[in-house]
């Protein structure tokens, strides 16, 4: 499987994995992966929720590691600043 497949694998298990985030006001956006490790961050009400780490490694990192292969964890924090770079860009063009 190639990164691209791997990356819209991802996206297609993250759409899974969101109503249940989003019943409690919350979401979860998808940064970018790199060696194994997928960057997201917590956006909505579990942006700064003392649960946001337990919810990730007891559910979403769980099912992307059940489902997607190649992916290893699953990170909030430490994005490699070019994964962030390009991530901000896509949410701003999405916002035009």
């Amino acid at each position: 499987m190639n990164e691209e497949e791997t990356i819209r694998l991802i996206e297609a298990t993250l759409d899974k994995v969101r109503p249940f985030l989003q019943r409690d006001g919350g979401d979860i956006e998808f940064i970018g992966f790199r060696d194994g490790i997928v960057y997201v961050s917590m956006v909505g009400a579990c942006e700064g929720c003392s649960l946001a780490g337990a919810d990730i490694s007891a559910g979403v990192e769980i099912i992307l590691m059940e489902e997607v292969p190649g992916v290893m964890a699953v990170q909030l924090d430490d994005v490699p600043a070019d994964l962030m770079t390009a991530y901000l860009e896509r949410k701003a063009q999405q916002n035009q």
